[in-house]
């Protein structure tokens, strides 16, 4: 009903039409980006096979900060293992 009203609208008034593309355009890349920080390797959906996968990381793995004066390549784990 929705999407009737608004073809509607748009056959009245074409000057909408780009404005419902870009509208459609930024709601699916929110939908993505959304989709992409929830299949990030430190995010939990399932607690019982893997319930903290933030301790297999590496520590040369970089997060979404970056560090320019760090070597990551001679980054040494402090720390023990679990």
């Amino acid at each position: 009903m929705i999407f009737r009203t608004a073809v509607e609208h748009a056959k009245r008034h074409p000057g909408l039409i780009p404005q419902f593309f870009f509208i459609c355009l930024g709601m699916s890349g929110a939908c993505l980006y959304l989709f992409r920080l929830a299949r990030a390797p430190y995010v939990v959906w399932n607690k019982t096979n893997n319930p903290e996968p933030w301790n297999e990381l590496d520590p040369t793995y970089q997060y979404k900060l970056v560090a320019i004066t760090t070597d990551y390549e001679k980054l040494k784990k402090e720390g023990p293992d679990f």
